[in-house]
């Protein structure tokens, strides 16, 4: 990884940081498309884990007074008993397909995510399992385990107040699990110097804009950016199957 490469890794994560400060969710799915794109798959989508682990820790000790912690339970479960499944397509699969894999599946679970705002697709704790389960598939696999949390809670009419805690510390939990089974990735001192000052600069900015803006604007932002996020993943991979 060159200098100029672990420059600017720093703003996909200072993007993703910033969103899921101020909406619960978005590091991986804003940040992990831009990351993959810049550094390949493999090491893109494990520092995105290992991020994110961080960033869910820091805005979980601010928030856990309302986390629903039963809701954790039940979507973690299933979640990190599918992870083995994933590293092992990690470690198989070539990169160019890896990345249309998932770049295809980012803009996939931005399609639900937006889906669910008018149907309540996943509910109770049938609805807790499979959105786990495929929650931390994808964690593992695209470093995007938000999206399918996002349905569930948007199935289950989830206040800001709770979604914010509850999400952080269930993607605690699945990051540490994704991490654990792919190892540290092979990042140079400076790409995680960089990456650590975006990530508290995100962190500090979302929680300033998460008093001033609307829910409904952010979530917007999200998704704009995540859809050009997982689209720049597809390509690349298609380029590197040419």
């Amino acid at each position: 990884m060159t200098a100029a490469t672990s420059v600017l890794l720093a703003l996909p994560v200072l993007i993703g940081a910033l969103t899921q400060r101020t909406t619960g969710l978005g590091f991986g799915l804003v940040g992990g498309p831009l990351m993959v794109a810049a550094v390949g798959p493999h090491i893109g989508v494990s520092m995105s884990n290992a991020l994110s682990m961080v960033l869910c820790a820091v805005v979980l000790a601010r928030t856990w007074r309302d986390t629903d912690w039963r809701s954790v339970l039940m979507l973690a479960v299933p979640a990190i008993a599918v992870i083995p499944l994933g590293a092992l397509v990690v470690g198989a699969a070539p990169p160019g397909p890896l990345l249309v894999l998932v770049g295809s599946m980012v803009v996939l679970a931005v399609g639900i995510t937006a889906l669910a705002d008018r149907h309540r697709l996943l509910r109770g704790v049938p609805g807790a399992l499979v959105a786990g389960a495929l929650s931390g598939f994808m964690s593992v696999t695209a470093g995007v385990g938000g999206p399918m949390v996002s349905v569930y809670a948007l199935s289950e009419r989830w206040t800001r107040r709770v979604l914010i805690p509850t999400a952080q510390a269930y993607l605690l939990a699945v990051n540490v699990v994704s991490l654990l089974s792919k190892g540290i990735p092979p990042v140079p001192w400076l790409g995680w110097a960089c990456a650590g000052a975006a990530l508290l600069v995100g962190a500090l900015a979302g929680e300033w804009l998460d008093k001033r803006i609307a829910a409904r604007t952010g979530r917007r932002l999200i998704i704009v950016v995540a859809l050009l996020g997982g689209a720049a993943a597809v390509v690349r991979g298609l380029l590197m199957l040419g």
